[in-house]
């Protein structure tokens, strides 16, 4: 029983990552093949914009008693690049604002890509 439960609680980790990667992947190429954007930006817009709906969906959930999407499954999309999307579900939705391990995740994530994205494009902060 222990070893069932375990294979479906990775089941379910795996179904999350692979529809939040594999969504977000799409997204970004409809945005890199209409609008032209670079392929980094649109992985963020991808991911953010995924992340943001699967905020919604969890805190619907969440408030209808129903399975519920991993943390792991949401920390790994923010850090992936979804961080925009992560602040916006949190203010929106109002969703995992007392979980102090999400504020975390997104301030590291936010700094981490901010500093790509200056490395990046050679800006420099004046």
């Amino acid at each position: 029983m222990k070893q069932r439960r375990k294979r479906q609680r990775r089941s379910v980790h795996m179904r999350w990552g692979v529809f939040g990667a594999v969504s977000s992947a799409i997204v970004a190429a409809i945005v890199v093949f209409f609008l032209d954007i670079p392929l980094y930006p649109a992985l963020v817009i991808g991911l953010s914009l995924v992340l943001f709906l699967i905020y919604g969906f969890d805190k619907r959930r969440a408030m209808s008693g129903g399975g519920r999407v991993p943390e792991v499954v949401l920390h790994g999309l923010a850090l992936a690049g979804g961080f925009a999307g992560g602040w916006a579900g949190r203010s929106v939705f109002r969703h995992k604002t007392r979980h102090t391990s999400f504020l975390v995740i997104l301030l590291i994530s936010t700094a981490v890509h901010a500093a790509f994205m200056i490395w990046i494009w050679g800006l420099s902060p004046r």
